[in-house]
């Protein structure tokens, strides 16, 4: 196996911020959440995915929606992207999904102005009435790290400082 990335934790102060935004939620409480994320694993030597633990419990009724701050930020070579999808099991018992499909981490969001720190957004689309919880401390999302190509007459020049959409071509 290749190794082509490495997980970090965000800042404190940058999850404090990012982590209130999303919750409401008092310093204190962003503080101790903060101290209790895990960087994402594999689980077994035969994984592909890299698990992504909840932050905090959370709970979906269907069609409710939640963006979860992970604190975490991935350090990626240089031709190779991480792709986040929702864990297999909880995508095939509950519909659920991300929002934008497939979460796509370039190696330069790393280099981004917040740090890099990956949000996930995922909405729970059970047509059975199926609420879906989801503990603390438990994987929700996985990741997986694929190399990419470009084209013979490429020509990005552009540098990143935002996240979503901030790299769209005018």
């Amino acid at each position: 196996m290749q190794k082509v990335a490495k997980f970090h934790k965000i800042s404190e102060d940058r999850f404090i911020a990012d982590w209130r935004s999303a919750t409401g939620c008092t310093m204190a409480e962003a503080r101790a959440v903060y101290r209790r994320l895990r960087l994402p694993r594999r689980a077994t030597i035969g994984s592909a995915g890299y698990d992504f633990f909840a932050p905090e419990a959370f709970s979906l009724v269907p069609y409710e929606t939640i963006k979860i701050p992970t604190g975490i930020r991935a350090e990626i070579a240089e031709g190779w992207v991480l792709q986040i999808y929702p864990r297999s099991g909880l995508g095939f018992q509950y519909r659920l999904q991300l929002d934008n499909t497939v979460g796509i981490i370039d190696s330069d969001y790393f280099y981004a102005d917040n740090e890099g720190h990956i949000f996930i957004k995922m909405t729970n689309t059970n047509r059975d009435g199926k609420t879906l919880n989801v503990a603390a401390g438990e994987g929700f999302a996985q990741g997986i790290f694929l190399p990419f190509g470009i084209t013979e007459d490429d020509d990005a020049d552009g540098e990143r400082h935002g996240g979503f959409g901030s790299t769209t071509t005018k």
